[in-house]
């Protein structure tokens, strides 16, 4: 009796502290006037929003990195490829910042890929 007892605590508990991390939205990190700081977001704040959220931040790091490449185009896979990997990577990684993380995943795509920036 003891025994089942016991793990229905341990359930419940478990069961309750799942529901205490619900997700937040991308809305809870912006400032007063709704921006958000891209380059200080972290990790932990990718993987415990919404995946709508997670999506749009992926597509505008995605985006912003391209632009700085000076690139004008997206491939719609190797986006869904990279954003599922540097989410993946955010949930082991959750102090790591969001850009650095893009960037990691952006450098060895390129890499694998044999594609070379021009300055």
């Amino acid at each position: 009796m003891k025994r089942h007892a016991l793990f229905a605590v341990a359930f419940l508990a478990s069961v309750t502290g799942a529901v205490a991390q619900s997700p937040a939205p991308l809305s809870s990190y912006a400032d007063a006037d709704g921006f958000l700081d891209v380059q200080a977001l972290t990790c932990a704040q990718l993987a415990g929003t919404y995946q709508e959220d997670a999506d749009l931040l992926t597509t505008w790091y995605s985006g912003w990195n391209n632009g700085l490449a000076q690139k004008h185009f997206i491939n719609l896979p190797r986006a869904k490829e990279v954003e599922h990997e540097v989410i993946v990577y955010c949930k082991a990684n959750p102090r790591v910042k969001i850009i650095e993380a893009m960037g990691l995943f952006f450098d060895r795509m390129r890499k694998e890929r044999g594609i070379v920036l021009s300055k």
